[in-house]
């Protein structure tokens, strides 16, 4: 088969708690692993066909939720949670977008059977 790095690109979104547990998030956590053990098993299956497929993991991201919790009075929770994120600060959509278009582009044609964490060094603790 001759290889095309155009020829196709699945990118899944799993989570962080797709790689690691929490307490009281079972079915959560347990549902985002399986995202990852089903890229992993895909990737081996269709990569001879020339098909990627990885999963993003994305860590805590601002979003209209996040505006949700500051104007019901949760903003001190998120702080929080910001925190515990080495790059001291919650990410912005187009920052998951951007990891999703790298994947999606030939700039990632050798990569296959990944989760990219996209979470300000979170799960390096």
């Amino acid at each position: 088969m001759r290889w095309d790095p155009a020829l196709e690109s699945i990118n899944n979104c799993s989570s962080l708690g797709g790689l690691v547990g929490g307490a009281e998030r079972g079915i959560y956590h347990a549902a985002k692993h399986g995202v990852l053990g089903f890229i992993k098993s895909a990737a081996l299956e269709y990569g001879r066909c020339g098909i990627r497929i990885n999963a993003i993991c994305p860590g805590l991201i601002w979003t209209p939720m996040a505006d949700q919790m500051v104007a019901g009075g949760q903003g001190d929770a998120l702080k929080a949670m910001e925190k515990s994120i080495p790059m001291g600060r919650v990410s912005h959509t187009e920052e998951i977008a951007n990891a999703v278009l790298w994947l999606c582009s030939d700039a990632a044609s050798y990569v296959t059977g990944q989760s990219i964490s996209v979470d300000g060094g979170f799960i390096l603790r």
